[in-house]
């Protein structure tokens, strides 16, 4: 769950992006996983949902580095977090994010997918929809 302040607005690298509310100082926490908010989507779950809520699933979930088969789903802003190869944030702690340089208010809060998410293959939508829903599909990574 996202700990700052944050909104969602167009953003240039693609869709929707997660904006900082609020001045965040570079190595402050910014987000940690909270199994109130980040759901835990196991795979025999998967079956059981309608294409829409896997499709929905296979585009904004990640894989819980821990327990193998299961993907989260965040509820919060951060399932918008765009993916940048130059980020301003740092996810190679597992469960924690941290600003790795002064976010302004206002700014673009990035990430890099490869960080949390080893199976992440770049913006093709088709492609990683597939390759997400097989994953899902096939109970892990």
């Amino acid at each position: 769950m996202l700990t700052v302040s944050t909104y969602l607005a167009p953003s240039a690298i693609e869709g929707l992006g997660v904006f900082s509310g609020e001045f965040i100082e570079r190595g402050r926490l910014l987000w940690n996983l909270n199994p109130k908010f980040d759901i835990f989507v196991y795979p025999e779950e998967v079956d059981t949902y309608s294409s829409l809520m896997r499709e929905f699933i296979a585009r904004y979930s990640y894989p819980h580095l821990e327990i193998p088969g299961v993907v989260i789903v965040d509820c919060d802003n951060g399932r918008f977090m765009n993916h940048c190869l130059s980020p301003n944030t740092d996810f190679t702690i597992f469960d924690k994010g941290y600003a790795i340089a002064d976010i302004a208010p206002g700014e673009e809060m990035t990430c890099n997918y490869h960080e949390f998410d080893p199976g992440f293959v770049g913006f093709f939508p088709a492609a990683q929809a597939a390759a997400q829903l097989a994953v899902l599909h096939a109970g892990g990574r």
